[in-house]
């Protein structure tokens, strides 16, 4: 996997170059100190994936990425950011502009041996899981699915939607949130892998584009139908249930597939919140958070949904579900909103046609 640095900084060039070498699947073919440097040598390594500083002097990171994308529009981009408010709003418009990941950016001034185990943990795995979609490699999932079990559906009212993602899910999350139409009769959580402060910057402008309000989960919000949260950075969300009333909780208990929040914690909370009546979304990311969680969600009558291969930008999160014989439908991003709706409007619409109130929640039928 040839890879590309480009940083201004000699001290980060220096640390990542000698980390990642020190991977075997990993060459590092070369490293620039600007995004003119980087355009040249693009051109001239035939690199596989690039890592991108925000900040630079030149020609910045946003200005590298534009040219990036007319050049190389398929080639995997990975920022590097800072755990700022300026270098998380950097990374969503990175993001928005066609960049495939970001990871933080050790500090210059920080411990060397904790940069050294960042980019072991953090960005090692993206630039293989990157190049591995790029270059179309299977996935490392069984190649038979496990006979689905048979299960009897009752079809009840969907009374919630919960959302999983993470690598790629910011701009796929801005695909699928203005799809929602204004009136929609449930409330939405979502579990996007981010850290601080870029959650909240995350629902802000999911929020500026969208028809539903979308804000960060606080603790004891009460969900309202036409309504998203997203999990704040370095907390798990989940929800909890006071006799009819459902309210968010937020904790710092230890991290699950090594996120926080993690999407299995969150559908664990909504399968025993809302029992059968809940739709389980999982969306592009790479990892396998979220395949506990779809189970939970079918375990308790309810059902899921995948995005598809193809508009992934990585099929682990999504491919993992699959691989498990835990979703419901497959669906392209495009797909995802009209289907969301669709399900949540007729499954309500036919309990209603059926004579049960509104208010009710359906038991599944007795034999």
């Amino acid at each position: 996997m040839r890879v590309l640095i480009v940083d201004d900084s000699v001290v980060i060039r220096k640390i990542l170059a000698d980390t990642l070498a020190e991977d075997s699947e990993i060459q590092v073919v070369g490293t620039a100190s600007d995004g003119h440097i980087a355009l040249a040598k693009i051109a001239q390594l035939n690199p596989d994936l690039v890592t991108l500083d925000v900040e630079m002097p030149v020609m910045n990171g946003l200005e590298t990425l534009a040219e990036v994308r007319k050049l190389y529009p398929k080639l995997p981009v990975i920022m590097f950011s800072t755990l700022t408010e300026r270098g998380a709003s950097a990374t969503l418009d990175a993001l928005a502009l066609g960049a495939s990941d970001y990871a933080t950016k050790p500090s210059n001034t920080g411990s060397p041996e904790v940069a050294i185990e960042s980019i072991r943990h953090e960005l090692i795995p993206k630039i293989k899981a990157l190049c591995a979609a790029h270059v179309r490699k299977p996935l490392p999932i069984p190649a038979m699915r496990p006979a689905p079990r048979p299960r009897i559906l009752a079809h009840p009212r969907i009374e919630i939607v919960a959302i999983g993602t993470s690598t790629g899910g910011p701009n796929a999350l801005a695909e699928v949130f203005p799809g929602i139409p204004k009136d929609f009769p449930v409330p939405i959580v979502t579990v996007q892998h981010m850290p601080p402060v870029f959650t909240r910057l995350l629902a802000e402008r999911l929020a500026s584009k969208s028809a539903i309000p979308v804000e960060e989960g606080t603790v004891e919000a009460e969900l309202a139908p036409g309504h998203a949260w997203i999990a704040p950075g370095n907390f798990h969300m989940v929800v909890k249930r006071t006799g009819l009333r459902r309210r968010l909780d937020l904790n710092q208990d230890a991290p699950e597939n090594s996120c926080r929040p993690a999407v299995d914690v969150l559908f664990r909370s909504v399968a025993a919140a809302y029992g059968p009546n809940a739709l389980g979304v999982v969306m592009t990311g790479m990892g396998a958070d979220g395949v506990i969680g779809s189970q939970a969600i079918r375990d308790a009558g309810g059902e899921v949904i995948i995005q598809d291969e193809a508009s992934s930008v990585v099929w682990g999160m999504p491919g993992l579900v699959h691989a498990a014989g835990q979703e419901d439908g497959v669906y392209a991003l495009k797909q995802l909103a009209p289907e969301i709706t669709r399900r949540v409007l007729e499954s309500r619409a036919s309990k209603v046609s059926a004579g049960v109130p509104a208010t009710a929640t359906l038991e599944p039928p007795r034999r």
